[in-house]
């Protein structure tokens, strides 16, 4: 990795509900092109710590800078357009439009055509979307309905339409989650490429270690809202702590089915 500034610079980040702490003082950092999981047992705060970054959720104390601009406490529009893009555990594309339409309204929202979003959805920015449907895999699918696409391309979907905010930090809960074994692999491999080759900080939520072990470069683990390890993957599934806490004593990850980027 670069001496360059942090790309993700968070200290402190914290956020209660009633007497639940949900995160206590998390701090890291993420580099341009660096992949990072956030792994922990259910109710470990990883849920909460991903909105907060994206403005979903108000923190109650920290500061979250992004390319050295604090943004803690900024609404999720706001976020977005300073360079943060998002895929969710459960998709949410336009089950009506076709593939290319839902890209196109998302280059509209970026371009700043709120307001006549849907009249120039199917007339403006065909030649970008094509390029991120062509990019992702999805082309040859451009006029089909959404409605009518596997998950995993709807996932593939989803990850061009946070593309097309040209992001510098992608937010990724659970990308594989629902998908075939073959199809997490392909998604995670173009997305790691992709971040290292285009310099996008990722930060990933996963339940599948073999995914999380395979790609991240580096691995953060919370529990009870608190970070109890962060380091390479290896360092992380040796930690004494983490074994005791998630992965459990004995556990042996496999190696990846072999299969291409989508």
């Amino acid at each position: 990795m670069s001496a360059s500034p942090n790309l993700l610079a968070v200290e402190g980040l914290r956020k209660s509900y009633g007497g639940v702490h949900a995160v206590q003082g998390v701090s890291f950092s993420l580099e341009a092109g660096e992949i990072l999981a956030l792994i922990g047992p259910n109710g470990a705060g990883k849920s909460t710590c991903f909105n907060m970054l994206n403005g979903q959720i108000k923190p109650d104390g920290g500061t979250i800078h992004l390319k050295g601009e604090a943004i803690a406490g900024l609404p999720p529009r706001l976020i977005c357009r300073r360079g943060v893009g998002r895929t969710f555990q459960i998709t949410a594309t336009f089950a009506s439009m076709s593939v290319r339409e839902n890209v196109q309204t998302a280059l509209s929202t970026f371009a700043g055509q709120d307001r006549r979003l849907f009249g120039l959805a199917t007339r403006q920015h065909r030649h970008e979307a094509d390029g991120l449907l062509d990019h992702v895999g999805l082309l040859a699918q451009a006029d089909r309905p959404c409605a009518e696409l596997a998950y995993g391309d709807l996932k593939r979907l989803e990850l061009a339409v946070a593309l097309s905010g040209k992001p510098a930090l992608l937010l990724m809960d659970e990308p594989t989650a629902g998908m075939a074994p073959r199809e997490r692999i392909a998604l995670m491999r173009f997305t790691a490429s992709m971040a290292r080759a285009q310099g996008i900080g990722v930060l990933f939520t996963e339940h599948d270690m073999d995914i999380v072990f395979e790609h991240a470069d580096r691995v953060m683990v919370l529990n009870r809202g608190e970070v109890i390890a962060v380091g390479t993957p290896e360092t992380v599934r040796r930690d004494p702590r983490v074994r005791t806490t998630y992965l459990g004593e004995g556990l042996v990850y496999a190696r990846p089915v072999e299969g291409g980027a989508p």
